[in-house]
């Protein structure tokens, strides 16, 4: 057996495999020897008939499939020992190879296109992307305290709208001079009365009650902050956002908030010892800060890919990964409607398995798994207290056992795994590409977020 290769190009080259008789007579023999001994032929005992009639009868055949095992092997074999870094599997290039008879000929020569994997140069100095830090004010706080005395306080449903505090939860459909749009389908929402800011519009409301239907023009009732939260609009359409629309009040709610006191800075962070309001002030700051940092982490991470990608210069081996799809992909899937469909359809995903293959040459962006059950262990303490009875040991071994079990269906870990994956991708573009900081207010990044 001899195997060789001929470059083609930079990224592309031709493998030759040449397999002669020695390479498979033996186990043509022996497989051959067992056919006899199981064969049923009519005219002769089992086992017994003659050499020569089993090898007219399946020899061929036997030396097909033999030499295609012998070829797989020697070709894995081989792309191993010299370390050759394709993309998937060399695919058979059958004009080359032409038609073998299995049946007569003893040599064979085999030929199959394959192509490097594509090594891109990045040059990490030229990364235009920005970590930025949101910066927490003190409205911030207090929004997200007004917030969470909302989230622990008493709900009730009254029976007719009384205030500006009380909640609507409705559906609604626009109106095109004072008549449903044809083939319009009801929408949702909800708001608070006091986040109407037209006083005629609000006083309509009093008394309303569930199943009550009333109509209003939404930029004369709302202002653009709120129409882009209430109708979930992007700021621009909130801005234009001037419809007729027909509202049926589904329910009411009221919400008295909670006191800001230490049964709610208990409730909020149990057994952490806060005891007054600037103590409770500073947690809540602390939450946001860290929240936003993980959100600016994975905003920077997706910043640079997008950099990368749309910065992607590195040359590939375009007509094999067109038959390689072509060859291997979706079934009955011609060469030609691959090449059709390359730029929208291919191309973008190749681009990014390339680009990901050689993010994980440059650093570990591979989460293993020893890491997705530490991380689910960590969760689960979070909620599972240690019983009474229980040693240390034995929570310890309790919760170890319960995260292996949950971390062997990937299913279960799938967020966990993005996660961690992310963070491993934040470290390696951080230390590679050393971004600029700009710290920016909360509105800022969610107007970037919203791009």
């Amino acid at each position: 057996m001899n195997i060789t290769r001929e470059n083609v190009s930079d990224l592309e080259l031709l493998i030759k495999v040449d397999i002669n008789e020695a390479d498979y007579s033996e186990k043509v023999t022996k497989t051959l020897k067992e056919y006899r001994q199981k064969a049923n032929i009519p005219g002769f005992r089992k086992g017994m008939a003659p050499m020569g009639l089993i090898n007219r009868q399946y020899k061929g055949a036997v030396v097909a499939d033999t030499v295609q095992n012998t070829l797989n092997d020697a070709l894995y074999k081989y792309i191993t020992d010299e370390k050759l870094d394709l993309i998937g599997l060399p695919i058979s290039n059958n004009e080359k190879t032409g038609t073998l008879d299995f049946d007569h000929q003893t040599d064979f020569t085999f030929y199959f296109d394959a192509a490097f994997f594509p090594k891109m140069n990045i040059e990490w100095d030229k990364i235009d992307a920005k970590l930025y830090q949101v910066k927490v004010a003190a409205k911030d706080v207090e929004e997200q305290i007004e917030s969470a005395c909302r989230n622990y306080g008493k709900f009730e449903v009254p029976a007719e709208i009384t205030n500006d505090s009380d909640a609507i939860y409705g559906r609604y459909v626009e109106l095109v001079k004072g008549e449903k749009k044809e083939g319009e389908n009801e929408k949702y929402l909800t708001f608070e009365v006091g986040k109407i800011k037209d006083e005629e519009i609000k006083q309509s409301f009093m008394g309303k009650k569930a199943n009550d239907v009333v109509k209003l023009n939404v930029s004369k009732a709302f202002a653009a902050a709120d129409i882009e939260q209430i109708f979930h609009l992007a700021p621009a359409d909130a801005k234009k956002y001037k419809a007729e629309i027909e509202l049926t009040i589904s329910s009411l709610a009221h919400i008295t908030p909670h006191e800001m006191n230490k049964e709610l800075y208990e409730k909020m962070y149990p057994g952490a010892g806060i005891t007054t309001a600037d103590q409770f002030k500073k947690a809540i700051k602390k939450d946001i800060e860290e929240s936003y940092a993980r959100q600016c982490d994975i905003m920077y991470v997706n910043d640079v890919e997008k950099w990368l990608l749309d910065n992607f210069g590195t040359e590939l081996p375009t007509n094999f990964l067109q038959r390689y799809i072509a060859d291997r992909g979706e079934k009955d899937q011609t060469f030609e409607e691959v090449v059709s469909n390359w730029e929208t359809k291919y191309l973008p995903s190749i681009k990014v398995e390339i680009l990901e293959e050689n993010l994980a040459k440059e650093g570990n962006i591979t989460p293993s798994h020893a890491d997705v059950v530490k991380e689910v262990s960590n969760i689960l303490k979070q909620r599972d207290i240690k019983k009474e009875e229980e040693s240390d040991e034995d929570y310890e071994k309790r919760i170890s056992e319960m995260a292996e079990t949950i971390a062997k269906d990937r299913q279960n870990v799938e967020q966990i795994y993005g996660r961690l994956r992310g963070e491993m991708m934040f470290k390696l573009f951080s230390e590679k590409a050393k971004p600029e900081t700009e710290k920016i207010t909360i509105k800022e990044f969610v107007e970037k977020a919203r791009g």
